[in-house]
């Protein structure tokens, strides 16, 4: 059993295939040879889309008990008004993935640049009515990264109810000056905001988007490295995502981290190989 979760945005990327997939692979494979290498996902579909029930269970017939999926709540839940009016919604939506059990860990709530800090009352009172279950959250209004009063009281108010505060560092993808489409579309889409490493639950949340050139990463990913591998020594387990601006190459930098990761940590086994192609004998060449 591996000390953390490791993974990518999704695992549906017809792009691994001859990679992290054979060829040959039809998408209803992806789960589980994507979950044959890591131990969790991003759940960011479910941000756009509630999955179908039959959906949810055959997630739930494929993915290993020890697999995490990081489902985001609804954009109609997180970005539709005031969250004390979206109760309902969020419990109708732990019911439906309810078959998968203790992998939904933590549940993400990511808010809206809209969402600042007179809306706090909101947050709280939206936690209060959770009540059980791993829940993380992501804010992206700029003061909540000022270190100023409104920060505090965000970081008070996650701290005291065990809440991940998810880290998101998209530094290395804007530290890329490029007209490359993919990249553009990516720059555009993230935030650009300080970078804050919290730890206010066991289970640290952090979201890397990374550089298109892997070897570039790396002065960005040291420190977390480093922070990591803090983390797990101290008996916490941090879940981290690996992007790449059109996610292409996601597989291969968490990879990367991990075996950065690995020289701080000599008694971490190295990931799983994907098997992208059958053994030759199967084909019966020889």
């Amino acid at each position: 059993m591996r000390p953390y979760f490791l993974g990518c945005p999704s695992w549906s990327e017809p792009a691994w295939r001859g990679s992290l997939y054979p060829d040959s692979a039809r998408p209803a494979d992806f789960l589980p040879r994507y979950a044959e290498v890591f131990n969790a996902v991003e759940g960011n579909t479910t941000f756009y889309a509630r999955p179908s029930a039959a959906t949810v269970a055959r997630w739930a017939a494929l993915m290993p008990d020890h697999f995490h999926l990081c489902a985001k709540l609804p954009r109609d839940i997180s970005h539709a008004g005031d969250l004390r009016e979206q109760l309902a919604a969020s419990d109708a939506f732990r019911q439906l993935l309810a078959p998968l059990g203790a992998r939904v860990a933590p549940f993400w709530l990511q808010l809206p640049a809209s969402f600042g800090p007179s809306r706090l009352a909101e947050l709280g009172a939206f936690i209060e009515h959770w009540a059980g279950g791993a829940l993380a959250v992501e804010l992206r209004h700029p003061l909540f990264f000022t270190r100023g009063e409104e920060e505090r009281a965000l970081n008070r108010l996650l701290l005291e109810r065990g809440i991940e505060r998810i880290s998101l560092d998209a530094r290395a993808l804007f530290s890329c000056v490029s007209q490359e489409p993919a990249l553009l579309h990516a720059q555009a889409k993230k935030p650009r905001l300080p970078v804050r490493p919290t730890a206010f639950s066991q289970a640290p949340q952090l979201r890397f988007i990374g550089h298109p050139e892997l070897a570039a990463n790396d002065r960005f990913m040291a420190p977390w490295l480093d922070r990591v591998a803090g983390w797990i020594e101290a008996g916490r387990t941090p879940h981290v995502f690996l992007h790449t601006c059109d996610n292409r190459l996601a597989p291969q930098l968490a990879r990367r981290f991990h075996t950065q990761l690995m020289a701080r940590l000599p008694g971490l086994a190295a990931l799983p190989e994907p098997v992208v192609e059958p053994a030759l004998e199967q084909l019966g060449l020889f």
